[in-house]
């Protein structure tokens, strides 16, 4: 029988549902505690997990002390991820923190540290790295059949009327979307970030406050550009959440609208003002244990810590993702190329 857990969820938000559905799957693994800054929204979550026994609370390190968890689920706003992941570190749990990693790039390093010291496993939840079609493309290219990758290509436009919140965040397209086609890009080309330069502004007739349309270039590790082209306020022709992608490479290109549609073609000869092409199927499979979204993941996490080996989305990885969005947000401030460090 696998290692009996326990976990402690803090942040009882409306996106810690999918966080409790997850852990009530999971066999030999219990929820005993739920806190939040209100009493009433800990409660609420607490009886959709349907567990009498469980800890309500506002307070986490009397929660945590109470329940003595494993692992300590962080689904709070990125502001409170430094203070909740040090907590749960001090009182000797693991964490899985919602996305983004930090609100800095120095939360972000000294959480690694506190980890790191701890021995504990502190990774963040990048739930798309588990859709079947991104592991299906990066499948087909890790196979080498367009050979090694010369240059990548996103392009994100929707127009997205929230009407909360984010019409009066700064950097919102940046701080709140873009941190999930960054971390897809390392994870669809295996390059790390190197230096970016990003033009950012708000487009006229746009019902945000702020910036909300940007283009970024990226260099990445191998040589690598990465090619970002984003607007949160873009009528018509809307992409897929997950973007329109084309990945060159020296023989050959791949096409992605980030759902199902996914289209290859490769050189099959070497002569002529066009070379000719071939189209190839992508039929790479996906292990079911990959795939899945927020569940997938934490599904993994959890197997992980049981086992012993390392997540994907270790903290001390993701920060190179967290560092494209805050490197890309210096170089629109002052107009010039910065270095993605870590």
């Amino acid at each position: 029988m696998s290692q009996h857990l326990k976990a402690v969820l803090v942040g009882c938000g409306s996106m810690s549902r999918t966080w409790i559905k997850t852990a009530a799957e999971i066999d030999n693994f219990d929820l005993v505690g739920f806190v939040d800054i209100s009493e009433a929204a800990a409660r609420t979550r607490a009886e959709e997990y349907g567990q009498p026994d469980v800890v309500i609370s506002t307070d986490l390190n009397a929660a945590l002390e109470q329940t003595q968890p494993d692992i300590v689920f962080d689904c709070t706003i990125p502001e409170a991820h430094t203070h909740v992941t040090l907590t749960a570190l001090q009182h000797g749990a693991h964490v899985l923190g919602e996305k983004p990693l930090a609100d800095s790039m120095e939360h972000a390093r000294q959480m690694i540290e506190a980890a790191d010291k701890a021995g504990k496993v502190y990774a963040v939840m990048q739930n798309r790295r588990f859709d079947p079609n991104i592991r299906r493309l990066r499948t087909f290219i890790e196979s080498g059949s367009i050979g090694p990758l010369t240059m990548l290509n996103s392009d994100f436009f929707v127009g997205a009327h929230f009407g909360g919140f984010r019409d009066h965040m700064e950097h919102v397209l940046l701080l709140d979307m873009a941190i999930h086609t960054f971390d897809a890009a390392r994870f669809i080309s295996g390059a790390d970030p190197v230096s970016v330069y990003c033009k950012e502004w708000n487009p006229a007739g746009s019902w945000y406050d702020h910036d909300a349309s940007a283009v970024c270039i990226f260099e990445m590790s191998n040589g690598l550009i990465y090619n970002y082209r984003g607007s949160w306020c873009a009528e018509g022709l809307r992409t897929t959440w997950e973007c329109d992608w084309r990945v060159v490479g020296q023989r050959g290109s791949v096409l992605w609208h980030g759902d199902e549609r996914m289209q290859a073609q490769v050189v099959s000869g070497n002569e002529g003002f066009f070379r000719p092409v071939d189209d190839v199927e992508i039929t790479a499979e996906v292990a079911p244990s990959q795939t899945g979204g927020h569940t997938g993941l934490i599904k993994d996490y959890v197997d992980a810590i049981r086992t012993g080996r390392t997540p994907e989305t270790i903290a001390s990885d993701n920060i190179k993702s967290l560092s494209m969005v805050f490197s890309a947000i210096e170089s629109a401030r002052t107009g010039k190329v910065v270095d993605c460090a870590v």
